[in-house]
């Protein structure tokens, strides 16, 4: 189970093997890479963890079909280079798209911009899902919503970021068992 702090974490059990990556795609990336590369290698990593919704009423825990990271120009990239760097990641049949970036998304009009490509905002799930999709090993992306990704949203998750642990520690215990 990886998770990005110790705040989303707190209710789990204290028998499930927890990695804390912190907060941001470089950590989340380096961290799974790290506890891969030393092995043993896990049948499936599983990433629970708080996200923004980008449109109204989007509440609840959401498991992720579609990832892709909004911050980094991928189209660009392929201009310029020929290569594809960035591409969105697959991971279920069915569920929510999820946006990830380094910045806390707490602004209305970047909200709305995102909107247009995702249902939800993080900023570890693409880092988690590309380095277990590195190593080879299945991966699964769930959310509980934090807040709604816009003016007040960093407040909002102070106050919202303990219920969120509770609601995934109860969803773990659901469909873990």
């Amino acid at each position: 189970m990886v998770l990005a702090v110790g705040e989303e974490a707190r209710y789990l059990p204290p028998d499930l093997p927890v990695l804390l990556t912190g907060m941001g795609k470089v950590n989340a990336a380096s961290a799974v890479a790290a506890v891969l590369a030393a092995g043993p290698r896990p049948a499936l990593l599983l990433n629970l963890g708080t996200a923004g919704a980008l449109r109204p009423g989007l509440a609840g825990i959401h498991e992720v079909a579609t990832v892709l990271q909004h911050d980094l120009d991928t189209d660009l990239l392929r201009t310029l280079t020929g290569e594809t760097y960035g591409a969105p990641l697959s991971l279920a049949a069915e569920g929510a798209v999820l946006a990830t970036g380094d910045t806390f998304v707490a602004d209305d009009a970047e909200r709305d911009r995102l909107a247009q490509r995702a249902d939800l905002v993080d900023m570890e799930g693409y880092a988690v899902a590309w380095a277990a999709a590195q190593a080879g090993v299945p991966c699964r992306l769930v959310k509980q919503v934090s807040d709604e990704a816009g003016e007040g949203a960093a407040r909002t998750w102070q106050e919202s970021v303990d219920a969120c642990a509770r609601d995934l520690a109860e969803w773990a215990g659901r469909h873990l068992a």
